[in-house]
């Protein structure tokens, strides 16, 4: 049997990567990120020449990228002075956006993820202070020992998930979301989540051809609702199409949907719908 050409949650950080590289070629870049080429590398060009229609297929994960980065910003602009990004992968935000030269930004990802992205950056100086952790975040007793460890002495913490809870169980994400509110300092939460519609989409919808179809499993009927019962609750919801839309980045196909009203984030039936939401505390 073909061995798949994402085999493991890590590869997609690879694939985000050459999205972000072609995204930064374009001459109306809605973000500049020259290290994306570098980190994507042999295998990320791989897995996006197995993408059906890869060149026009990034504009969800282009379009994501952009999202997070203003989420980001906004929170620094009002007092935010610690971001710990969850499997960092080879996200470059601390290298390429203004952050402020005294803040602490702490990578956490598998040990071989860590000690790649290492050695890729070894030549680059992060714009302000970063540290990175090798963990497994599926260990719940090493993810609780971070998160006590990465927020200590921070007053307003936020925590990063880009491209990681859709690939999680809603035990694990429950878990997580119990983790994060258990830790005081960490006041807000940025992640991307989808529909069961977009998730059967992904998985079936493309002829069974995306290359992450196998992976991708959090996808829950109530959206924003799943979070609340564990101390979360959607301060921004930001779906991924309709910004697509305003950064003329959708295809014209996908941009027939958005003649389709907006669900509501909390019940969203059979939608085709995805979004970054920054959560805060209930």
């Amino acid at each position: 049997m073909r061995e798949p050409i994402i085999s493991h949650v890590s590869d997609t950080a690879r694939w985000v990567a050459v999205y972000r590289a072609w995204e930064t070629a374009r001459p109306d870049a809605l973000f500049s990120d020259p290290l994306a080429e570098r980190l994507a590398g042999e295998r990320g060009r791989a897995i996006a020449a197995a993408t059906p229609r890869a060149a026009v297929t990034g504009w969800a994960a282009i379009t994501r990228t952009r999202l997070i980065d203003d989420l980001v910003l906004d929170a620094i602009a009002h007092g935010c002075d610690r971001v710990l990004n969850l499997a960092a992968g080879f996200d470059t935000r601390p290298y390429r956006l203004a952050l402020p030269r005294g803040l602490t930004w702490i990578e956490a990802d598998l040990p071989a993820v860590m000690d790649e992205k290492q050695r890729l950056l070894a030549d680059q100086t992060p714009v302000c202070a970063l540290e990175r952790e090798a963990v497994d975040l599926a260990d719940s007793a090493a993810r609780a020992d971070l998160l006590r460890r990465a927020v200590a002495g921070a007053a307003n913490a936020l925590v990063i998930t880009e491209g990681l809870v859709v690939y999680l169980t809603d035990q694990t994400v429950a878990a997580l979301a119990r983790d994060l509110a258990a830790e005081p300092r960490i006041r807000g939460w940025v992640l991307d989540m989808m529909s069961p519609a977009m998730r059967a989409m992904i998985s079936d919808g493309m002829g069974g051809r995306h290359p992450a179809r196998a992976l991708v499993r959090f996808a829950p009927a109530d959206g924003v609702a799943f979070f609340e019962p564990f101390g979360w609750r959607a301060r921004d919801v930001r779906p991924i199409l309709r910004s697509a839309i305003r950064f003329r980045r959708a295809p014209l196909l996908m941009r027939l949907l958005s003649l389709l009203p907006d669900p509501d984030p909390r019940r969203l039936g059979k939608a085709r719908w995805s979004a970054v939401v920054r959560f805060e505390r209930a």
